[in-house]
């Protein structure tokens, strides 16, 4: 597929990264001449250095040709003008826009994106996304990540093991006889630097990061069976009230009216606009680094902090601060990829990687075939796929024996009229049968064939 990514940053860099290693067609512009170099000198695409809106340099990338624009600049404007040019001019099928400004996306204003106006397909906010991705994560205590998938029918929940989790030492394929009623399967596990989709006859140890599908109702059993016992968070500070803390609190208060929130935002401004726009939340003018604001916020007897500052390094240390004043856990977002090697031995319990929440949602967009969602995991390493299987599916009617899946791949769980089976080798794959497994960057293509629609099914 040929592809234009507009905008050299951290996320058009690793969505860049992401096609290429899957053997697309990718161009880069962006109007950094350091950035272009870093590009050039890193991944095999073409780099053009200028403003992606410039309808020169759009035909000089192959717009023409291109298949799928992607804006994702620092300008909202620039990627809404980019993908204008890319339709009027070159009549691109698919344009994706990164917008971060929450005036353009309010309802009264939804007529501005349509085909006859500004002709964009798909439009990703940021701070949405991430806010969402940090909620999923306070929905089940003790996990580092969860993922909701088939319309909520299934669960891919990571979680770090305990060093008393009391099925260390198991092979894996024990697992079901000992839990007969449980549909959880293992997808991946990361074990220090390793990366590996496991066989039944591997296991677990101390220390291992891994995801594994379940059925929502089961999270909670297969979290204690890794021993995990942490109970939901009741008390949370938000410290930052920018996009991403404003959007949590107000999923907090419409979704888990359980819970007692309080933001702390160190803009006085912008703390009286947060207050503003919250019902039962308490807002703090104040400095998240400043002991004296924390214990105005009780951090004693704050189950979880989030820090969602723009600064990383005040999120890390605000979140170490917290959990040394006695706060129970930490969920610190952090951007900069440079820091996660480091989160384990700093004591952050989650980090939320933005960059890979909004490639993630990009990605979804760029797979063919019937694949509803796409989730990327550790950087890239691997993809959780919610995938469909149509009736002339090659999967259709096979088994996961027989099916001939590509090398790189593993089923976790097959939703079926409403109910979640935990594949075996003998699970007969149906028509609309929705399929969750993970794969390998180079079985995903193949993983495309799989549930391509062929003309036939026309």
């Amino acid at each position: 597929m040929k592809i234009i990514v507009c905008g050299a940053g951290q996320v058009g860099f690793n969505i860049a990264r992401h096609l290429s290693d899957q053997q697309h067609d990718v161009t880069v512009i962006d109007r950094s001449g350091e950035l272009i170099r870093k590009i050039q000198d890193s991944l095999d695409v073409q780099a053009i250095e200028g403003y992606a809106s410039d309808p020169a340099l759009l035909d000089q990338a192959g717009a023409e040709d291109a298949e799928l624009l992607i804006a994702v600049t620092w300008s909202d404007e620039v990627n809404m003008i980019a993908c204008q040019v890319a339709d009027t001019l070159f009549q691109v099928p698919t344009k994706i826009a990164r917008v971060r400004n929450q005036a353009y996306l309010q309802p009264a204003y939804s007529d501005l994106f349509t085909n006859d106006s500004m002709p964009i397909d798909v439009i990703i906010s940021p701070e949405r996304e991430v806010a969402e991705a940090i909620f999923r994560r306070l929905e089940v205590p003790g996990a580092f990540d969860m993922i909701a998938l088939a319309e909520g029918a299934v669960r891919v929940v990571g979680a770090m093991l305990p060093e008393d989790c009391p099925i260390l030492l198991t092979p894996l394929r024990h697992l079901t006889e000992l839990f007969p009623s449980l549909a959880m399967r293992t997808l991946a596990i990361r074990r220090e630097e390793r990366i590996f989709l496991p066989t039944g006859d591997d296991h677990f140890e101390a220390g291992d990061s891994v995801y594994f599908t379940v059925p929502p109702d089961s999270v909670a059993r297969a979290m204690d069976t890794l021993g995990h016992k942490e109970q939901a968070a009741r008390r949370i500070i938000i410290a930052g009230g920018g996009n991403v803390g404003l959007f949590l609190a107000q999923m907090i208060e419409d979704r888990a009216p359980y819970v007692n929130a309080k933001v702390i935002e160190k803009d006085e401004d912008r703390a009286g606009a947060v207050a503003d726009a919250l019902d039962r939340t308490v807002v703090l003018h104040g400095d998240a680094l400043d002991m004296d604001i924390l214990r105005e916020a009780n951090v004693r007897a704050t189950e979880t902090i989030v820090t969602t500052a723009n600064d990383d390094e005040t999120n890390i240390l605000s979140a170490l601060l917290a959990k040394r004043q006695g706060c129970d856990r930490a969920i610190a977002l952090v951007n900069n990829p440079v820091y996660s090697p480091l989160v384990g031995s700093l004591g952050l319990d989650v980090v939320v990687d933005p960059r890979e929440t909004t490639v993630s949602r990009v990605l979804q967009h760029v797979r063919k075939g019937r694949i509803r969602a796409v989730q990327s995991l550790w950087g890239g390493a691997v993809e959780v796929l919610d995938t469909e299987v149509m009736e002339t599916s090659p999967l259709a009617g096979k088994t996961v024996e027989t099916g001939k899946l590509p090398d790189g791949v593993i089923v976790g769980a097959v939703v079926r009229d409403g109910r979640v089976l935990a594949p075996d080798p003998d699970t007969e794959f149906q028509a609309h049968d929705r399929v969750i497994m993970l794969a390998e960057p180079k079985a995903v293509s193949k993983v495309e064939q799989l549930f391509s629609v062929r003309l036939e099914f026309f």
